[in-house]
């Protein structure tokens, strides 16, 4: 994957032309955050079509372009024909169609359900195809079009929790998001299942940030967003956003 990303950027440095990987997972994203010292030479940006997408591209930009490059994902909404008598569909079927059509994983980015419908962020070099051949979901007759509203108005939905924490630390914000105890939550992070904002964090020490997206393998993802006040004793009232 590394040596990928450098010929990317090498080609974009040398030929003046916008490159962009294919959508990396989690554990790709983190170590390119390790090692973007390398790209140093060339503005690089992460991008996966919507804020706090887990899915991203890493895009290498001459500086020609800095202010005009597109990013080259296509945001495609599926939908039941008939949403009355629609199964009940989750993330997992509309992947698992979607990659029965013989498309790799690595071309698909986050994909966001909402009453049996989905928004699709997926490779422009892939929309086409999708659009003309995935005409099922599960057992479920669709219609796939391109999203045509602004990408930037793509939301993802959340739970709002508010609560009291005993400080900043990952492992305590985990613990109210999930209502789990602190315990459960580290061994999560000790096991490298855990990142922020794309990093992968193995100590429960790590203190928090405003507006930091994190996302736990097996549990969910959130977004810290701020910190109301500080009681007398020292505990912090917060509040995160979980995505559903």
């Amino acid at each position: 994957m590394l040596k990928r990303l450098a010929d990317l950027a090498n080609i974009a440095y040398q030929r003046d032309i916008p490159q962009f990987s294919d959508f990396l997972t989690l554990n790709e994203l983190s170590i390119y955050h390790r090692y973007v010292k390398d790209y140093t030479f060339i503005k690089n940006v992460v991008v996966g079509g919507i804020d706090g997408a887990e899915r991203c591209m890493i895009g290498f930009i001459p500086e020609m372009f800095i202010e005009t490059y597109e990013t080259p994902i296509t945001v495609l909404s599926i939908k039941p024909l008939n949403q009355k008598f629609s199964s009940e569909l989750t993330h997992r079927d509309f992947l698992g169609s979607i990659l029965n059509l013989g498309i790799e994983r690595t071309k698909l980015g986050d994909i966001l359900v909402e009453d049996n419908s989905a928004l699709v962020f997926c490779a422009n070099s892939m929309a086409d195809y999708i659009i003309t051949n995935l005409t099922r979901v599960k057992n479920t007759p669709v219609l796939v079009s391109i999203f045509e509203n602004e990408v930037a108005t793509v939301e993802a939905k959340y739970e709002e929790i508010i609560g009291s924490i005993s400080s900043l630390r990952l492992d305590c914000v985990l613990s109210l998001a999930f209502n789990k105890a602190r315990s459960k939550v580290v061994a999560y992070i000790e096991e490298g299942k855990v990142f922020v904002n794309g990093r992968i964090i193995t100590t429960n020490s790590y203190n928090i940030k405003e507006q930091d997206v994190i996302s736990v393998r097996g549990l969910g993802k959130l977004k810290y967003i701020n910190t109301s006040s500080v009681t007398k004793k020292g505990r912090f009232y917060v509040k995160l956003h979980k995505y559903i």
